[in-house]
């Protein structure tokens, strides 16, 4: 496999409906030492965890990665591509996957290099046992509220794209707190027919209350369209 960053490929991506909150986690191992792997997957399996090992990059960016809650511990000097060069394929396909990168080098440059890119931690061999369990597990922990807030924005946005241009318009003027008749002023439209926009956006967007409203809308940053033409 090529050692060129450019040349490496993360893995593709396959949707699996999981239920993070009960699933198991995954944790995936990339290490060309089979003891190390065979160690570190006794480890974990021991502990209740899921875990599939790879010998190289090239294995691992060659197989599918499950859309699920996960974590990967990186070998950071492997044959062929670097776990650097992992990393950075990973980022540049746009897969989230936390990853804990080990070594039994100390290259301060290196752990750097991969904390700045996003790593969680990066923990020298030999990994101690309870060091390693506890920063899959905190990791998997926060995999797992960051996925729950993914889809809980999502879930958000699908709803906001119900919304009309019009319905839009009469949003954005929501959030800036006019009232009905203030938005039909601004809006060259009834109050009346202000009315059945708010109701229309209400039961689009799920939202119980006007400040619940406005919650969802700052998780997604919404930016309403121009006001359309009455």
């Amino acid at each position: 496999m090529p050692n060129s960053a450019s040349s490496v490929d993360a893995p593709r991506s396959t949707r699996l409906d999981l239920d993070d909150a009960g699933a198991r986690g995954l944790v995936f191992i990339v290490d060309d030492d089979e003891s190390v792997r065979r160690g570190l997957e006794r480890l974990l399996r021991s502990d209740g965890l899921e875990v599939k090992c790879f010998a190289s990059s090239e294995e691992f960016v060659t197989g599918p990665l499950p859309d699920r809650l996960a974590c990967l511990v990186l070998d950071l000097r492997l044959p062929g591509a670097s776990g650097l060069e992992v990393q950075e394929a990973l980022i540049r396909a746009g897969c989230e996957i936390p990853i804990i990168f080990i070594s039994g080098y100390a290259d301060v440059r290196s752990s750097v290099r991969a904390l700045k890119a996003g790593a969680v931690d990066f923990l020298e061999k030999p990994v101690g046992d309870q060091d390693l369990l506890d920063t899959v597990h905190d990791t998997l922990g926060r995999a797992r509220v960051a996925r729950r807030q993914r889809a809980d924005r999502a879930a958000i946005q699908a709803r906001f794209a119900l919304l009309t241009p019009r319905e839009r318009d009469v949003l954005r003027l929501l959030l800036r707190g006019l009232l009905n008749k203030q938005i039909g002023v601004e809006l060259g439209i009834t109050e009346k027919t202000v009315k059945f926009h708010r109701g229309r956006v209400m039961a689009k967007t799920e939202a119980g209350s006007v400040a619940e409203l406005v919650r969802r809308a700052a998780k997604i940053e919404f930016e309403p369209s121009p006001p359309a033409v009455a």
